[in-house]
Parts: C-alpha cells; sequence; structure tokens
C-alpha cells in the first residue's frame, strides 16, 4: 500500500481533559502535521488556535514510518462560555505531502459529525448536571456497545435542543479494561499484524523467546504459534513449593489468564489494539482473510470472533463520535494490561522478575501512557518523561526501552482529580497495592497506606465526591466470600480475589475514611470491572447525617457475566444475606447499612442487571444522585430505584 492511500487522520480527535482555559485532544496520524484548532460559540467570537511539531502543547510520538501519536495541549487566551454549545473544527497540515492545502475533519473525518451539526461540538461543564460512565469494553463480546448507546444520547439531546442543552453530561468516564489485552480475538490480532505492515511499525527485538527462534516482533508474527497458540510462548514459573511441583506439575504459566491464546507482547501490538477500538479508520485499510494452518476447534473460534468483530466494527463510529463530544476520563485496570496484574506479591514476583513478561507489562504501561494517561493529567507527564518514551517508540527492545518500563512501573501518578462540582477523584487500585507481607499468595489490598492517607488529603474541603474506583467499594457479599473461600485454600487466582475487603489493612482505611469527621458529605462511587451492575445505598450505622454514599456499578460497555451463573449468585446473596441474616455479621462492613436499588425491569426481585450498555447519572444541587440509569439497546433506558424493605446491616 502506498503512502498516499493512508489517511492523514487515522484516529481521533478524542476529547481528553477541558476546561473553560484549556483542551487537550489525542489523535493518531500518518505523519507530522500543523494542526488548527477553531472553536465556535453562539455569542462569542470564533476562537483559532495553531501548533506545529516543536512548539509547546504539541507533542509528537513516533511509532513507525507512517504512524504518529500526537498529544495536543492548547492553552486559551479566552475562557470558554460554560453550560453552552461549542462546536469546533480541526484543521490538519500533513508535513508529508506536496499540497500545502490545510484538511478539515468533516473532510478527515465526516463519520465524527452528527446528521443534524455541521462540525462536532461540547460543552464546559464543571457543575456536574450528569454524567456518563462504565467499563469493560471487550470487542469480541457479541452484543452491542454501550459507547453507541452514549451516541444516541447525544444526537437526542442535540435534536430536543440544538443550541444549549443542560442535560448534556460533563464528562464520560471509563473506567477500566478500554482494551483487552490479555484476551484477544484471533481475527483482532490479524488486523493488528495487517496495520502494523501498512504503518511500518518498527520492530522490537524480544527477550526469551530466543529457544522458540523469535527474536524480533517480527519472527513472532510469522511463527506457527502465532495465532491460538502464543500461552505456550509465554515464560513459565518453576520457583514453587515441592508439595506443590509434585503435585500441580512442576511449570505454571506466569500469566494467569485462561484466554491468553492471542496475548499481547510487542510494544506496537499494544498501541495498535486503541486504534482499532476506538476508530473505524484503520479498518479501512485491512482485509481480513482466515489464517492458514490453524486446527478445526480454533478455525470454528475464528470464524465465531469474526462475526463479533464485524458487528464492533459498524459501531465503532457512533463510539468515536462519543469520544469526540464528551471530556473522556479514563482509567486502568486488569485486561489493559494483563489478567490479575498486581494480583498479589507472588504474582509480580513471578511476572516482574522475568525479562519477557516484565516486558510486555511494561509494553502495556507505555501504550495506556500515551493512550490513555496523559490525557487525564497532562501536567503529570514532563517532556524528559514523553521524550523518554518517544526514543523508545522509535528503538524498541533497546536498552533506552527497558530503562523507560523501569521508569513506567515505579510511576506513582496514574490516579488524578479533575475540578467539578461534585469533584471527580480517580483511584490507582493497580500499582499502589498493599502487599501482603506475611504470606505472598494472599491477596494484595487495592491501596497501600500512603495512598491511602493522600486520598483523605485530595478529598479535604469537598462537599460532594465522584470517586472513581475500578473495582466497587462495596460488592456483592456472596461472591466476596466465596473469594475469601478459595483464598483460604491458596487459590485467590482462581476467582480474580481482589476487592476492596480482601485485605484488613486496606478495608479499614478505606472505611475509615467514610468515618472521618472531615469527609465529604456525599459520596458517588463509580466502578466497573464485574460485568454486571448495581447500585447500593450505603449508610454509616448511628449516623443519620452522612455521609451519604451511593455505590454505583456500570459494567460492561460490551461485556457480560454468565447469565445463569449471576441469576443463582443473585438469587443465593438475597438469601444467605437478607436483611436479618446473621451472617452479615460476619463481614468488615458490619457497621454499614447497604440497601440495594432494585433494576425496573421484568424480573421482580433481581437486583444485578446483566446487559451491555453505558451508565448515566443525574445529580442534584448537592451533588447527590437523583436519577441513575443504564442505557441498553432494549429496552433503551432502565431505572435503578429504591425499594421500600428493611436495610441489610452489614
Amino acid at each position: 500500500m502506498t503512502k498516499e492511500a493512508i489517511p492523514s487522520l487515522l484516529a481521533g480527535p478524542i476529547l481528553r481533559k477541558t476546561t473553560s482555559h484549556e483542551i487537550n485532544l489525542w489523535l493518531a496520524t500518518r505523519s507530522p502535521c500543523s494542526v488548527q484548532l477553531q472553536l465556535n460559540t453562539a455569542a462569542d467570537k470564533p476562537q483559532s488556535y495553531q501548533l506545529s511539531p516543536g512548539q509547546d502543547g504539541y507533542t509528537d510520538l513516533r511509532v513507525g514510518e507512517h504512524l504518529h501519536i500526537v498529544l495536543l495541549h492548547f492553552e486559551l487566551s479566552t475562557e470558554l462560555p460554560i453550560d453552552q454549545f461549542i462546536d469546533y473544527n480541526l484543521l490538519l497540515l500533513p508535513h508529508d505531502q506536496s499540497d500545502l492545502s490545510w484538511q478539515p475533519l468533516k473532510q478527515l473525518a465526516p463519520l465524527l459529525v452528527h446528521a443534524q451539526q455541521s462540525l462536532p461540538r461540547f460543552q464546559v461543564k464543571p457543575k456536574v448536571d450528569s454524567i456518563l460512565h462504565g467499563s469493560c469494553r471487550k470487542p469480541h463480546h457479541s452484543g452491542t456497545d454501550g459507547l453507541a448507546q452514549a451516541d444516541q444520547l447525544l444526537a437526542d439531546l442535540q435534536s430536543s435542543s440544538p443550541t444549549s442543552n443542560t442535560e448534556w453530561p460533563s464528562l464520560l468516564l471509563m473506567s477500566g479494561d478500554q482494551i483487552y489485552a490479555d484476551d484477544v480475538a484471533g481475527p483482532m490480532l490479524q488486523a493488528i499484524h495487517q496495520l502494523s505492515n501498512i504503518l511500518g511499525i518498527y520492530q522490537e527485538q524480544l527477550p526469551g523467546l530466543d529457544n522458540h527462534g523469535v527474536d524480533t516482533s517480527s519472527d513472532l508474527y510469522q511463527h506457527p504459534k502465532n495465532f491460538y497458540q502464543r500461552h505456550t510462548l509465554l515464560p513459565k514459573n518453576t520457583k514453587q513449593g515441592v508439595i506443590e511441583a509434585l503435585f500441580s506439575g512442576a511449570e505454571k504459566p506466569v500469566f494467569t489468564s485462561v484466554n491468553a491464546h492471542n496475548h499481547l507482547i510487542s510494544l506496537g501490538e499494544y498501541i495498535l489494539m486503541y486504534l482499532l477500538v476506538w476508530s473505524p479508520t484503520p479498518w479501512q485499510l485491512i482485509h481480513l482473510t482466515t489464517p492458514e494452518g490453524l486446527n478445526p476447534d480454533d478455525l470454528k473460534r475464528y470464524h465465531k470472533e469474526k462475526l463479533a468483530i464485524d458487528e464492533f466494527v459498524t459501531l465503532l463510529p457512533a463510539a468515536a463520535r462519543t469520544m469526540a463530544h464528551l471530556p473522556c476520563a479514563m482509567i486502568f485496570d486488569d485486561h489493559d494490561i494483563s489478567d490479575d496484574w498486581n494480583l498479589n506479591l507472588a504474582w509480580e514476583q513471578a511476572v516482574y522478575n522475568n525479562g519477557l513478561s516484565r516486558r510486555m507489562i511494561g509494553n502495556g504501561l507505555m501504550a495506556y501512557c500515551i493512550a490513555q494517561g496523559w490525557g487525564n493529567a497532562p501536567d503529570k507527564f514532563t517532556p524528559t518523561m514523553l521524550n523518554n518514551i518517544n526514543q523508545s517508540l522509535q528503538q524498541p527492545g533497546s536498552v533506552q526501552h527497558d530503562l523507560c518500563i523501569d521508569e513506567l512501573i515505579r510511576f506513582q501518578g496514574w490516579d488524578y482529580d479533575w475540578d467539578y462540582q461534585p469533584a471527580l477523584v480517580v483511584l490507582d487500585t493497580r500499582t499502589r497495592r498493599w502487599r501482603s507481607e506475611s504470606d505472598a499468595n494472599q491477596p494484595s489490598g487495592l491501596l497501600d497506606w500512603e495512598a491511602l492517607v493522600e486520598l483523605q488529603e485530595r478529598l479535604q474541603g469537598k462537599d460532594s465526591v465522584m470517586l472513581a474506583s475500578a473495582a466497587p467499594i462495596f460488592g456483592v457479599k456472596l461472591i466476596e466470600v466465596i473469594q475469601r473461600i478459595f483464598t483460604f485454600f491458596g487459590k485467590p487466582l482462581t476467582v480474580d480475589a481482589e476487592n476492596w475487603m480482601s485485605h484488613p489493612g486496606t478495608a479499614k482505611g478505606i472505611l475509615d475514611i467514610f468515618r472521618h469527621a472531615e469527609t465529604p458529605q456525599n459520596f458517588t462511587v463509580l466502578s466497573g470491572d464485574v460485568h454486571y451492575s448495581f447500585v447500593y445505598d450505603v449508610a454509616l450505622r448511628g449516623h443519620a447525617e452522612g455521609p451519604h454514599v451511593w455505590q454505583v456499578c456500570s459494567s460492561g460497555i460490551r461485556n457480560t457475566f454468565p447469565d445463569k451463573l449471576l441469576k443463582t449468585f443473585d438469587l443465593l446473596n438475597r438469601w444467605l444475606f437478607s436483611p436479618r441474616s446473621p451472617l452479615n455479621g460476619f463481614t468488615r462492613r458490619r457497621n454499614m447499612r447497604i440497601t440495594p436499588r432494585k433494576p425496573d425491569h421484568r424480573r421482580s426481585g433481581q437486583r444485578l442487571l446483566n446487559a451491555e450498555g453505558i451508565g448515566l447519572i443525574e445529580f442534584d444541587e448537592l451533588g447527590r444522585p437523583k436519577s441513575i440509569q443504564q442505557l441498553t439497546s432494549a429496552p433503551y433506558s432502565i431505572a435503578f430505584k429504591r425499594v421500600e424493605e428493611a436495610s441489610s446491616w452489614e
């Protein structure tokens, strides 16, 4: 394919942290470009800004001959109006073309514009009336895409009020598993490799695979075990106890995912995955054909996954529009890097002490940094750090690459706050963990003591808070009990035994924050991870005046829990942990009253909702949720309603 056949704009723009005085945009381009940003409001004069490579505010990260990740930070000379639609145009001047003409966004990405509009638009809404939130967007899950439901909502709001709309969400929060690096469909991996060839992604020297005849990422892509057999190439952990070695085999996989057959390995693979899950444009360059040499089971699996991937691609224009119209806040969870990421000390020791697995985790973190992390808090990522990443991208597998990975693994700036009302406080529950000192196989706490102290300081002076935690702080008690049982028998990885109550120090620390005299009066805890949705009203026993806590879990955007199993868990949870059950007294939240809400749909007693979609929360003047819904394909909206029943004391 010739360079001219590759579009100038491959992905984006994605709207990231946006205030009245700054706009941050993420995009992927074929070459370095000069960029114009034009802002138009109904009342004020248009504003225009320009950035070019080498200028402050323009970060160009070169991943291949024809792929640049561009991070744009615009400091505005005139403050933007609040609660008004702002139409914006992005014009590119690619530096690799002879024709020195600016290319407008409507020409570059016409699908980003709603039918009734001429340009994409956004609002600056620091006073939050509503937000959209969700997690767990798995491309080869068969079903709808919650970002498409969000796009439909935005289209409806513009139709009802074209010039201004108070119901326009302040932001879109994606609280984990924006990609599934450890659970990759065969057609997706094939698309990644085709795109790698087309864009000329730089090849990476890979450690620890020479015994398989693999020296570079190019060798890996041509290896006979590249499709559906990658788990056999991944490192094994031979450092086990004598008893375990005797009764369960001498070697165990370092990575614990049961779906690691196509696990991403190279830096290029991680980065290209983001392009393919965020933009329809790269798919126009790809032609998928069935790989040769697949066994019958893998062949059947490939064709099934291909149907789901085709469905996913048809919904990508809607997903891209959503991320171009709302400021997007993001945080990682395990699947963005690998399943069970940092679940316990034993996992960390096995993974980080092996050259290949450490490289894979580092590649995932580097891709996360430039695709997600930077746009959450651009000020945290220094020019030196971004320059180190840029050098690593152009020389993957070099000493500089490994030094940069070491820096990213040590980095403690992934959490962040946005100055909204209520404030958005986003937690890093993956790298700031409280490791067990007595038993490396025990689950780590989701936040260590230092991070909990910092959280208390971050909350001071705030009346209401939207607290983003990838895993629910208040989860389903039955499932947590099952996780505790497996942990007791030394099998925490079997059931992903990571919840806030699994580590006594972290459990006490987070509950003490809710009990603190100067804690905010209203907490809306925003979570995902579990692949089902639910809402709890939480109150402290003996504290009628607060704080008031709402646990809102929206999961998944494109994923679900096994339906029959979830119905069983839901039913048993209501039986075993009814309001008068003595089992409530054995939990760590015994001094808190937990009242589940009922999803407004056909199952009378069900409290857990199993449906792809996106969460929509509307807030009152005090920053308290007044409406909590899940937007799904059918029915379009499912509300979580309070029920008149005795409350459960934990």
